[in-house]
């Protein structure tokens, strides 16, 4: 064990010391750590606990998040084709992140604006961000907008709006169980439980068909009690990439209407039946905000807010938009072709069937494994994976390393 915490200060006399020297002398007795021991009149000694063990010293390190862990071991690979099909973001051809030309054009119109401060906003957020979101997702013409029944909060990143949303439900909801689909993105079992939701699950994904589940999913919920809470993915779900049809939408409306469920969409926003229930809502998610984190960031909201108001900047973003999904699309023909080609064993027809940024490729996690360690392509270990991770010249690589991993019999 090293010796005690022992710190020499310099000071004007040997009888005087300045308020500052005190104050320092007090931060060294709990956090200097010490070299050598000193024994003179002018040394301070350490405080009795210095020379202990860590009050922290009984935690284990933590494993890695799934998901972001595959970053972290993607970073940590020297291979010069390494490639990182887990990040749920965005990437270029170039494999690079975007930022989209109208969010930048926004950007620098906003630090030219002189006027413009760095205020707090209200809890709830930037009121003409929450305004026009909601258009964006209802619809300008939807009933729920026009009789203000849609309440609205500026929350901090997906995570963040499930957390506020979750804890809401908790503590005013009647019924204190959410069930999630099998499989879905991993970080939501953990933001509801710690939300005070107990989690259940209900069937969605059948790996024998790479396809929904549709019938278990009718039966678990036909069977969940009256009032339970059920997680949604709007659309493009995670990890799957598989929805429903309009048809089944339909069916599962009806389902949660008559079981008298509570729908909660994985997106911030829930629909009141009237403009006074809308408001008390709102009020209520005031307090479990301010605790949490007061107030949201006013910049990103800004520039969204500046973007969603101004028809020739909306118009460019949803250009911009268009060709992000036209590259995934592309990316999920080449990748379906590639394969065809090689004449990998299975069909492989769910990659151009599923939608959004992510793939379910039915590989299991010793092949997934096999193509990491063979092929430096790193993925999360159910095998999902973000085809806006892929390029055109990256493509053939992942093709070779999932027929390599098929036909080996991994």
């Amino acid at each position: 064990m090293r010796p005690p915490v022992i710190l020499k200060t310099n000071s004007l006399s040997d009888s005087y010391s300045s308020p500052c020297d005190r104050r320092l002398n007090t931060l060294a007795r709990h956090f200097i750590p010490v070299l050598e021991p000193m024994a003179s009149n002018d040394n301070i000694s350490a405080s009795p606990t210095a020379a202990s063990d860590s009050v922290f010293n009984h935690l284990v390190r933590a494993p890695e998040d799934p998901i972001l862990g595959v970053t972290v071991a993607y970073n940590k690979d020297p291979s010069p084709v390494k490639l990182n099909l887990g990040v749920g973001a965005y990437r270029t051809e170039e494999g690079k992140p975007l930022v989209l030309n109208v969010v930048r054009k926004v950007e620098q119109q906003l630090i030219n604006d002189l006027s413009r401060n760095k205020e707090y906003i209200p809890i709830v957020g930037l009121a003409d961000f929450n305004k026009l979101s909601a258009k964006l997702i209802f619809g300008a013409e939807s009933p729920a907008i026009q009789e203000n029944r849609v309440t609205t909060v500026q929350c901090l990143s997906g995570t963040g709006s499930l957390r506020v949303g979750g804890e809401f439900l908790a503590k005013h909801y009647h019924q204190r169980t959410i069930y999630l689909p099998t499989p879905t993105w991993g970080n939501h079992p953990k933001v509801f439980n710690l939300a005070g939701l107990s989690v259940q699950t209900y069937r969605y994904y059948a790996p024998a068909t790479l396809g929904l589940d549709f019938e278990g999913l009718l039966e678990d919920l036909g069977s969940a009690p009256s009032g339970s809470i059920v997680l949604l993915h709007a659309c493009a779900h995670n990890p799957t990439g598989v929805d429903p049809t309009l048809e089944q939408w339909e069916q599962i409306r009806q389902l949660i209407r008559s079981k008298a469920l509570l729908p909660f969409f994985d997106s911030a926003y829930q629909v009141c039946k009237s403009a006074d229930v809308a408001s008390r809502v709102e009020s209520q998610l005031k307090l479990v905000i301010r605790p949490m984190y007061s107030s949201p960031p006013i910049h990103g909201a800004s520039i969204v807010a500046a973007i969603l108001k101004d028809s020739d900047l909306f118009n460019e973003w949803t250009i911009e938009l268009k060709g992000m999904a036209d590259r995934i699309i592309s990316m999920r023909q080449q990748l379906f072709d590639a394969l065809r080609s090689r004449g990998t064993p299975g069909d492989w027809s769910h990659i151009i069937k599923q939608i959004g940024m992510f793939t379910f490729t039915g590989l299991n996690s010793k092949q997934v494994s096999f193509m990491t360690n063979e092929y430096h392509i790193y993925m999360t270990s159910d095998g999902r994976i973000s085809m806006a991770g892929l390029s055109s010249k990256t493509v053939p690589l992942l093709a070779d390393a999932i027929h390599a991993a098929v036909t080996g019999g991994v």
